[in-house]
């Protein structure tokens, strides 16, 4: 099994997923890092010279790789869920988590990410920081579809957000345990 940490840009997957497979004694894999490993580039200049449908054949060549894993915590892309042939790859051998945030503290968290600039292009004419709300109106409901559960990021501590992960999956018959 691997827990799938889905959700918009700087919800916490990243963070949330480094310290959820340390402490369970799995192993982690950023599903953008990984894309930016495989093709050499960062995703800002991959899409601006391959486009966003080479990008997102690319995330999902990578989906189907990680979903063949076992004991992996997966962090997605922001954007995975809207194709359901990668939601069916993740729960064929995983749980998807939905990792919450409100757009104002999405933005704030994008303001301070040094980030931001190479592995979050803006997705549509507007910049990135301007268009989380309409971009949340639009993603919201593809991850509550995708999700078996969800998580309020926004004004939790990482700690907590793994110890919420845990009691929802346990909760759903899943025995997991920090190893800390």
């Amino acid at each position: 099994m691997n827990i799938f940490l889905i959700g918009y840009r700087c919800s916490g997957k990243t963070s949330v997923g480094k310290l959820l497979a340390d402490s369970l004694g799995w192993s982690f894999i950023d599903a953008d890092e990984e894309l930016v490993k495989t093709r050499g580039m960062h995703i800002t200049e991959f899409v601006s010279k391959q486009g966003w449908d080479a990008f997102r054949q690319m995330e999902k060549t990578i989906i189907n790789r990680v979903s063949n894993l076992d004991a992996h915590v997966v962090a997605t892309g922001g954007g995975a869920v809207v194709d359901m042939e990668n939601v069916e790859l993740m729960k064929r051998n995983g749980v998807l988590v939905w990792l919450k945030a409100e757009s104002e503290v999405i933005k704030k968290r994008m303001l301070q990410d040094k980030n931001t600039g190479d592995f979050r292009p803006a997705l549509t004419s507007k910049e990135a920081v301007d268009e989380i709300g309409d971009m949340l109106s639009i993603r919201n409901p593809y991850y509550e579809k995708a999700m078996d559960i969800a998580v309020e990021t926004n004004f939790v501590d990482v700690d907590e957000i793994c110890k919420l992960i845990l009691k929802n999956l346990n909760e759903l018959g899943y025995t997991l345990n920090f190893f800390k």
